[in-house]
This record gives C-alpha cells, sequence and structure tokens, in this order.
C-alpha cells in the first residue's frame, strides 16, 4: 500500500514539514504520542510486518537510553524518587521529560523513514530544482547515496564472509584487517561511483544552457482537496497550540492545560493530521474491497 505517494509532491512535502516539525517542537505527551504512533503506523504499511522488528530493535534501546541518561544529568523537579549515590536527586519530572524526548526522537525518526519511501529524489529536484538547483541536486544525491552505500556495503561483507574475511571472523587483529580491507572496497566504489555519476551528468547536458528537466507530475483535484485538507488541520493545530490547548511544562512540577473542548478539538485535528496517509491508505483498501464485491 502506497497511495500517499501518488499524490503530488507538494502534498507529499507539505505534510511531511508540517508533521515533523510539529514533533520537534510540541513536547506534550499526547502529542508526542500521536505522533510515534502515525509514524510508525504508516511506516509499517509502507515496508511491511517486517518493519515492526526493525522499528522495535531501533527505538527500545533509544527509549531505555534516554530515559537514563536524561535523570542522571538534569535533576530539577520537586518529586524526589531517591537520591543518587553521587547525593544528586533522582526526580520524576526527569524521568518523564528523559521519555519523551526519545519518544520524540523516535517519532522523528519514524516519520523521516516514511519521507525516504514517499518523498524521491525526482519529487525533490521537481520542488526545488528551479529555485536552488545545486543544493537541490546535492541534497538529492546525498538522500540517494545512503541507502545505496548500506545496500552495496551489505554485497561486499557477504562476499568477503564467504572467502573467511569477515569482521567477525579470526582474532582482533585479522577482524581489524578484514575490516579495514571492507573500508577500503567502499571507499573506492564510492569513488567509482562519483566519476560514473559525473560522466552521465555531462552526457547528458548538466549545466548547460536552456536545457529543460521532464515531470510527469500534475496538480489535480484530488491534490487540492488533499492539500488544502493538510493545511486547514496543520494551521488548526498551530494556531491551537499558540493560544495554550497544547501546554505541558515539565519543570518543576508537571502541569498541562485544563481539558476543554477547545483542546480536545486542537489533538484530534493534530490526530488527523498525523494519521492523514494511513486514512488515504484504508480508504482506497475499502474502496477497492467494494469495487471488486461489485464484480
Amino acid at each position: 500500500m502506497n497511495e500517499f505517494k501518488t499524490y503530488h509532491p507538494i502534498v507529499n512535502f507539505t505534510y511531511f514539514v508540517l508533521v515533523i516539525g510539529f514533533t520537534c517542537f510540541f513536547m506534550h505527551p499526547v502529542c508526542l504520542g500521536i505522533s510515534l504512533l502515525s509514524g510508525f503506523t504508516y511506516s509499517v504499511m509502507l515496508r511491511g510486518r517486517k518493519q515492526v522488528k526493525t522499528n522495535l530493535i531501533y527505538m527500545l534501546p533509544l527509549l531505555i537510553l534516554t530515559a537514563l541518561i536524561n535523570p542522571a544529568f538534569n535533576h530539577e523537579g520537586v518529586t524526589v524518587l531517591k537520591y543518587l549515590p553521587s547525593g544528586n536527586p533522582l526526580t520524576l519530572e526527569s524521568v518523564i521529560y528523559g521519555l519523551c524526548a526519545a519518544v520524540m526522537i523516535a517519532g522523528v525518526i519514524c516519520h523521516f523513514s516514511c519521507y525516504n519511501a514517499v518523498m524521491t529524489s525526482d519529487k525533490f529536484i521537481y520542488l526545488f530544482g528551479k529555485i536552488i538547483p545545486s543544493l537541490s541536486l546535492i541534497i538529492s544525491m546525498t538522500l540517494r547515496f545512503v541507502p545505496k552505500f548500506a545496500s552495496q556495503l551489505k554485497v561486499v561483507t557477504n562476499a568477503q564472509r564467504c572467502m573467511g574475511r569477515d569482521v567477525r571472523q579470526g582474532n582482533i587483529i585479522k577482524r581489524a584487517k578484514n575490516g579495514l580491507n571492507i573500508l577500503s572496497i567502499m571507499t573506492t566504489w564510492s569513488l567509482e561511483n562519483a566519476i560514473e555519476t559525473a560522466d552521465s551528468m555531462k552526457a547528458r547536458g548538466y549545466g548547460t544552457e536552456g536545457r529543460t528537466a521532464f515531470s510527469i507530475f500534475k496538480f489535480d483535484k484530488r491534490d487540492k482537496k488533499a492539500l488544502i485538507c493538510i493545511l486547514i488541520l496543520g494551521l488548526y493545530t498551530l494556531a491551537g497550540n499558540l493560544l495554550g490547548g497544547m501546554d505541558f511544562i515539565y519543570f518543576p512540577a508537571m502541569k498541562a492545560a485544563d481539558i476543554s473542548p477547545f483542546g480536545i478539538s486542537v489533538f484530534v485535528a493534530y490526530l488527523l493530521l498525523c494519521m492523514f496517509p494511513v486514512i488515504i491508505e484504508l480508504w482506497e483498501v475499502r474502496r477497492w474491497k467494494a469495487l471488486r464485491s461489485k464484480i
């Protein structure tokens, strides 16, 4: 399922800018939970059930590590749980803040994982190629290079393992030599790949005056409706935050904004915004099943 990917690049980019930006700045626990849940759910929809295991492998250690590190250095808060051997207090507020900070980081990682799957390099160049051509090209090539490098590293590592030259084989000295050998191979591959890319760009006339770019993207009524919905939900959420509907204080004592119909509506709007791609995917599945039932 990847229906949201078929929308216009401006729709995809606007969604991710709002969601990732809000995840970084809205520190209310409810907002962080909504962001993490939506990012986790959509990443599983995009990459399959195997993504559940991948997400948990990265997220659980991050959550535990951040929750342990923050109280060790942050001793603010009035609710003292115990005193550490150093004499500094361990407070409930610092523990909760560390957990929320970890959830925020995990949510951002999930959304960026979805961003890499939806916002391809050609979409990014389409949006910013005319505004910042050089920078957009560099960014798109960098984003493309990272997964390509990881894929090639896996190929090289498997080949070296078959020859008994893996970093997990032999004593410490031999492992170090094998690691340096793999690093040398990957460095050579990176340089050769850069030369091939430069030659390919030169052969296709990159940088020549009057060169045009091909694009298959067309902004239709469906994209217009989706963009309007995203902007309305985003602006309403931002206005609600500025008006205090999402206020939450961690120090010196935890205190949240009073529950009100307006505050609940802001959280509902934020939930709909974060779950927008998931709603589209579920709607398309339901629509497809309805069409099949009529055959």
